[in-house]
């Protein structure tokens, strides 16, 4: 096949990231892979190749035709994030309808190539072509497929998907508190008691009865592709878990908040809970449910900040896990 001519590198402000993109050996075996793949789908390169490294993956845009949309991508994640490309590979067979179906995935080496899927729902919320009616469509999308993936928990924590099921957070908390270097022991001891309302609150979340299911853990409006008008497919499992399904209203509501005001949360929050309704819990003890576990999604954030190639400084990140794992008795409400 054709051979890029030449090839841009983008590390953002990350310079100081250390990647196996640095490894010429590494950087062969992945682009040769990568060639190979786009061959066996019967797509030439006809441009320059984009890569953009970051702390926590390597990503190369391959060029396939003249268009904007004419690309395909590389995606290398982090060692404890390399569980995604399995799960991606698995989410196309099991919810096809809602996410990007990769060209090619090697599961061990945590790689996958992916099609351009449309483009990202920011876009169109920038253009002025959607709003916080979007959001709640995308929103009842996307609880509708965790519905669909409930049958699946156990399948996708084999497929290395961390475990961040309720039952697990108080055991996640004692590790993010006494792991994070960045916390003093005053803060240590500040958070230790406050532990029993961790406690309460997974209890009652429990009760509830709501099942497990996959939790994207970052679902701003970048990592929603919009490819069709009221069509939307969800990417970047990067930071994802098994936990409660409600937990991964933590990010969109508050990105609906920053973006169109705090007025549109209540709708957003119920264009959500709606594909649940008929599971035993009424409204207002769904509403509860969701509030509980958005807050207690928090831990999944802080967790997430560690998958980072190994000998990337972390200071940076270890503070933006210790903040998260603050927030999690935050006076504000969430929801």
């Amino acid at each position: 096949m054709g051979r890029a001519t030449s090839m841009t590198v983008d590390r953002g402000r990350f310079a100081d990231a250390v990647t196996p993109w640095e490894e010429e050996a590494w950087r062969a075996e992945a682009l040769g892979w990568s060639e190979r793949e786009l061959g066996r789908h019967g797509l030439e390169e006809a441009g320059p190749r984009e890569v953009r490294v970051r702390p926590w993956s390597v990503l190369v845009r391959f060029r396939t035709g003249a268009g904007e949309r004419d690309a395909v991508w590389f995606k290398a994640s982090a060692p404890d994030a390399a569980f995604e490309a399995a799960l991606g590979g698995a989410l196309a067979d099991w919810v096809p309808e809602h996410v990007v179906t990769p060209l090619a995935v090697d599961a061990g080496r945590g790689w996958s190539l992916l099609p351009d899927g449309g483009p990202l729902f920011r876009s169109v919320l920038d253009a002025g072509d959607a709003g916080p009616e979007s959001w709640a469509r995308a929103l009842g999308q996307y609880a509708r497929m965790q519905r669909a993936l409930t049958p699946y928990a156990d399948r996708m924590t084999a497929l290395g998907v961390p475990d961040g099921r309720t039952a697990q957070l108080p055991e996640i908390f004692d590790g993010l508190v006494e792991g994070n270097a960045t916390l003093t022991p005053d803060a240590r001891r500040a958070l230790g008691d406050r532990r029993p309302l961790l406690l309460d609150w997974c209890a009652e979340l429990d009760a509830y009865g709501i099942p497990d299911s996959l939790d994207h853990c970052d679902l701003h409006d970048a990592q929603l592709l919009a490819p069709a008008a009221d069509r939307f497919t969800f990417f970047d499992w990067g930071d994802a878990n098994v936990a409660h399904p409600f937990g991964s209203l933590l990010v969109p509501v508050g990105a609906v908040r920053e973006r169109h005001g705090p007025e549109h949360v209540d709708r957003l929050r119920d264009a959500y809970l709606e594909p649940w309704t008929d599971l035993g819990p009424s409204l207002p003890e769904l509403r509860r449910a969701a509030a509980l576990a958005t807050r207690l999604a928090a831990l999944g954030r802080a967790v997430s900040w560690f998958r980072l190639f190994p000998g990337t400084p972390t200071t940076g990140c270890a503070e933006a896990s210790a903040h998260w794992v603050n927030e999690l008795f935050a006076e504000a409400v969430v929801l």
